[in-house]
């Protein structure tokens, strides 16, 4: 199997985990693609849709899937989204897409998290794929500056602009050992939205796609 198949492998698996008459929620990014493609074929078995990014609603709404806006519904069965890298712990860096805030919104209104990657993704120690962190513009020199005393070497990632209207900046040379306490520390800096590390609240299952198919972690 090529990546984009165990992704689309992975993404396919994913559909067990939807409820009937439910409104799903829906991540960002390619295999997540592939995801709302296969939600496509059972869209009458669902109520709609909750979705973390303008890209994504997009995709769902050329299918005939109703989108709505998460102020209006009061629970979410199931959230499916993909990961830059996964532990065993189910802690994830996600945000490469730079959807990371309404990722983490959405994550946390979902009573089920079920993260879709292939198997490239999952590592022993996060930190290899380089951290996005949401940031007010005006905080961007100051937030840089103080993610380098976190031991980081942060990145402005040139020419993006959020759905939020925010920036980014991507933290590099950084072993996570404790993702939880760095999440936390990220997060309190002044000017910053949120980062991407979803360690507080993780995954609570991983579809992987493997070159034999789809397998279920929980």
């Amino acid at each position: 199997m090529t990546q984009d198949e165990m992704k689309k492998a992975a993404a396919i698996k994913a559909l067990d985990f939807v409820q009937k008459d439910s409104i799903v929620g829906v991540g960002t990014g390619s295999t997540v693609n592939h995801f709302i493609d296969a939600l496509a074929t059972m869209k009458h078995d669902i109520e709609g849709a909750v979705s973390s990014s303008e890209e994504s609603s997009k995709r769902l709404r050329a299918h005939g899937i109703e989108v709505f806006d998460l102020n209006n519904v009061d629970a979410i069965d199931v959230y499916v989204d993909g990961a830059d890298e996964i532990t065993k712990h189910m802690h994830m860096i996600k945000g490469g897409g730079a959807a990371l805030t309404r990722e983490k919104i959405v994550a946390a209104v979902a009573k089920t998290f079920v993260c879709i990657c292939d198997e490239t993704k999952q590592v022993s120690v996060l930190g290899n794929f380089p951290l996005p962190v949401e940031v007010i513009p005006m905080a961007r020199s100051y937030v840089a500056r103080e993610l380098v005393k976190l031991g980081g070497d942060p990145s402005y990632r040139q020419g993006v602009v959020t759905d939020n209207g925010n920036v980014i900046l991507d933290v590099y040379n950084l072993d996570i050992i404790d993702p939880i306490t760095l999440e936390r520390d990220i997060n309190a800096l002044v000017g910053v939205v949120t980062n991407g590390l979803f360690a507080a609240r993780g995954a609570n299952i991983l579809v992987l796609g493997t070159p034999n198919g789809a397998k279920v972690i929980k």
